[in-house]
């Protein structure tokens, strides 16, 4: 029997299939859906993150006062996702960018002040974050992107940079290019606009000169005092190492004997991937061991359906091989029709998967979108729906499918003819 001839038939049998094998389709649809939305949303995730440490900087080891145990995805940078398990916090000091400077593979060092303030820009006001930075080293280890005008410079004083969502969303009309707002009651000129999406310390905030952010109501640093120190260093393939020189370096120059009294935070976006990626994969590989238990349901739907399909057909069969059918040619129909539920579950498996996950990607931006703290939202809003994943999951759907209607195949094709010529 010619393989068309066999595939016919089997395409007959799938037309012309009780409720049952539908059933079992659909079984195997919300798998392979389940399947390519995970797949798709933990590409997507990892895409996503990598991204977002990209534009802080591989090459930027980022130190803030207060000692952390544990950081979180939420926010890629912002301090808000980092939770301090001291008591007292001690502000890092002017000694410690000294001390830093000297080491091996650190190339720039600036420290710079944060806190919260109120901008008024003609008659809107709205909360803001202030980044007080050093002008002289601001250049060489920022990783923001202007998108109009410049960065600071030496003789800014009463000037700032704003970030892109600041200038062209927070207020009703934007704020344009040289345009003048009131911080706590102080006037600037706004010197520069940075790109959307590539501020460090958030998505409203300001730039300005250190000893200017000092003065403007940031009492929880004084003169020569500092929340966190920026290290931009020379070679990123051995930013492990330098962070642990950093530490080592920082403690002596505190005054820490013990690792457990340590005062202060060394973190890097390298270090912050390795750990995200980490939990990532975790977390994909714990969807997909569940997606795996839909397929496997699906496997054992249609191996039962191909078991009630051998008895149904049994007389059908005894025909087959009187006119001449041979044992493979048996087989072949069967696997061809279990390997076509496959297919077609595999098929609305991935139209389903896409939906879902495109459903999953747009309520999840909508989310970050309302919520200054959307960092999980952030993941979750990008997908990745790649040619190479449709194709792997419709071959492993038929693949499913055939393996599921092996033995049913096996048996159905060692029937003997005379006795399934006499079944009723």
């Amino acid at each position: 029997m010619r393989l068309k001839k066999s595939f016919q038939l089997a395409l007959n049998a799938l037309f012309h299939s009780k409720l049952r094998t539908w059933l079992t389709i659909i079984g195997i649809v919300i798998g392979i859906a389940a399947v390519v939305a995970i797949v798709s949303i933990s590409i997507g995730a990892k895409q996503q993150l990598e991204s977002r440490l990209g534009s802080l900087g591989a090459d930027v080891i980022t130190i803030s006062s207060g000692f952390s145990r544990a950081s979180g995805p939420e926010g890629f940078g912002s301090r808000d996702s980092v939770s301090t398990t001291t008591t007292t916090v001690k502000n890092l000091t002017s000694r410690d960018v000294s001390a830093l400077k000297g080491l091996n593979n650190v190339e720039y060092v600036m420290g710079s002040v944060s806190g919260k303030a109120t901008m008024t820009y003609l008659t809107k006001s709205a909360s803001i974050s202030v980044e007080g930075v050093d002008v002289n080293t601001w250049k060489d280890v920022t990783t923001e992107q202007i998108d109009t005008g410049r960065l600071l410079t030496n003789g800014d004083s009463f000037s700032v940079v704003i970030s892109g969502n600041l200038a062209d969303k927070v207020f009703p009309n934007g704020i344009p290019l040289n345009s003048k707002v009131i911080i706590d009651g102080k006037t600037f000129n706004v010197v520069g606009i940075l790109k959307e999406g590539t501020s460090f310390g958030g998505s409203s905030t300001v730039y300005m000169p250190i000893d200017v952010a000092r003065n403007i109501g940031l009492d929880n640093v004084g003169q020569n005092e500092f929340d966190s120190i920026s290290v931009k260093i020379k070679d990123v393939s051995q930013s492990n190492e330098t962070v642990t020189l950093i530490t080592n370096q920082l403690m002596m120059s505190r005054g820490i004997l013990n690792s457990n009294q340590k005062d202060f935070t060394v973190s890097s976006p390298a270090a912050m991937q390795s750990t995200v990626s980490s939990t990532l994969n975790t977390m994909s590989i714990f969807l997909g061991a569940i997606a795996a238990i839909s397929l496997l349901v699906g496997a054992i739907g249609i191996a039962n359906s191909m078991f009630t399909s051998v008895l149904e057909r049994t007389r059908d069969i005894g025909v087959m091989k009187a006119i001449g059918a041979k044992n493979k040619d048996i087989l072949l129909i069967f696997l061809i029709n279990s390997g076509l539920i496959g297919l077609v579950g595999g098929i609305g498996g991935i139209i389903l998967g896409t939906i879902g996950s495109g459903l999953i990607s747009m309520l999840s931006s909508s989310a970050s979108g309302s919520s200054a703290r959307g960092g999980l939202g952030m993941l979750l809003g990008n997908t990745a729906i790649t040619p190479g994943l449709l194709i792997l999951s419709l071959i492993f759907s038929v693949l499913i499918g055939m393996i599921a209607g092996a033995i049913p195949a096996i048996r159905a094709s060692k029937l003997n003819p005379v006795e399934a010529l006499r079944y009723e």
